[in-house]
């Protein structure tokens, strides 16, 4: 097994997890929160799936690959369709606990729909990759510089983390 086989496996375990996470959920227990502060599982699914679309979009941009360099949310119209008030480039990162709230109303089809297609992207991309692309650095603003392979795993590391929270809040409310 090699790298792309190995990385698509895991965005593939990440997607079943989404799935399972708002499979049969209402918008309300979507945007359940454990307290005041707490992140809900709308929030969370969505943050997963806009970084996961973001970061792999800039990996491609800067190996040069065209077709997996722009980001499903806007090109596919998923930024309309969820209708946030928040600037298309926003991922999440460091959003106040009042912005976590702002996601709302969002159903569990159109979250599963959007992380999908993210999904399809993702996996596309990683199975047109080389052994030699995983050292391409990526991203130059951190010492030392992102390559692909640290930043394809630190993509996997922060969405199975947010995804296994989001199973957290929903045994939650299955059982509230």
């Amino acid at each position: 097994m090699d790298a792309s086989q190995l990385l698509t496996d895991a965005f593939d375990r990440v997607q079943d997890l989404v799935a399972g996470v708002v499979e049969g959920l209402t918008p309300e227990q979507l945007a359940y929160r454990l307290d005041p502060g707490a992140n809900t599982i709308a929030w969370l699914v969505w943050h997963v799936s806009r970084v996961q679309d973001d970061h792999v979009a800039g990996a491609a941009a800067a190996l040069g690959r065209s077709g997996h360099s722009d980001q499903v949310w806007v090109e596919e119209g998923f930024a309309g369709r969820f209708g946030l008030p928040f600037p298309d480039a926003e991922t999440g990162y460091g959003q106040s606990a009042d912005e976590v709230g702002r996601v709302r109303g969002v159903s569990a089809e159109l979250l599963n729909e959007y992380h999908e297609r993210v999904h399809d992207r993702t996996t596309a991309f990683v199975n047109g990759l080389s052994g030699g692309d995983y050292d391409t650095v990526v991203d130059e603003r951190w010492d030392p510089p992102v390559t692909l392979g640290v930043r394809l795993i630190s993509v996997v590391g922060d969405v199975t983390q947010h995804v296994g929270q989001a199973a957290f809040v929903r045994g939650v409310v299955s059982r509230s």
